[in-house]
């Protein structure tokens, strides 16, 4: 039995999230990343938010969608279109574009967006469905 029998292509998950500056701190605590561009007016009136928080928030939906299902990342392609600034309301998004039963493989589009609607990352990524727990 196929661990996708239960997916389907349109699927989508939201998931919405402030950054704040504690985010960024905890972040560049953690990896040790002291880029100044996350210090607030260094380069930039409104600090940014490092990338790969935006990518935490991608996960996020992902996890939300899959709920059901343990899974693995196989291959990501992000662009980060535009910069997030601390303090803005980032919604993520993804949508389920192919379904490989064969594989036990998802594709997913992803899709970052500001509170303005401006998408600021885009890109696929796919997973493998080790299991469906349901």
């Amino acid at each position: 039995m196929s661990q996708t029998e239960n997916l389907f292509i349109g699927q989508i998950s939201r998931v919405q999230k402030t950054f704040t500056a504690e985010d960024v701190r905890k972040w560049s605590d953690l990896t040790q990343d002291d880029n100044p561009i996350y210090n607030e007016g260094i380069y930039f009136e409104n600090p940014l938010v490092p990338g790969i928080l935006c990518e935490a928030l991608i996960f996020d939906a992902i996890r939300k969608e899959f709920a059901n299902h343990i899974c693995c990342l196989v291959k990501k392609e992000l662009l980060y279109l535009s910069p997030v600034h601390i303090g803005e309301k980032m919604t993520a998004e993804v949508e389920t574009i192919e379904v490989n039963d064969e594989r036990n493989w998802v594709t997913e589009k992803v899709t970052c967006m500001n509170a303005t609607g401006k998408e600021v990352v885009i890109g696929q990524v796919v997973l493998q469905i080790i299991e469906n727990t349901k």
